[in-house]
């Protein structure tokens, strides 16, 4: 089994599905409404791989259409 999707896609494995992490009480971060794709919303992505939390927030903006999840 692949630690990563790196892994999974040198081994052929297409739609590997890595799992949920846990995040503990004292390691929560914010969600991001910038677009996807943006330099803003890669620097994110980066900082939350640095600090080893999980790339994806719930409640993160996924399309240019996501207007449910833009701060008013």
């Amino acid at each position: 089994m692949p630690s990563s999707i790196l892994d999974a896609i040198k081994m052929g494995i297409w739609d590997f599905d890595p799992e949920d992490q846990e995040v503990n009480d004292d390691e929560q971060y914010e969600p991001t409404s910038s677009l996807p794709g943006s330099e803003e919303k890669l620097a994110i992505l980066s900082e939350r791989i640095n600090a080893g939390l999980p790339l994806w927030h719930p409640q993160d903006r996924y399309t240019y259409d996501d207007s449910a999840k833009i701060p008013e």
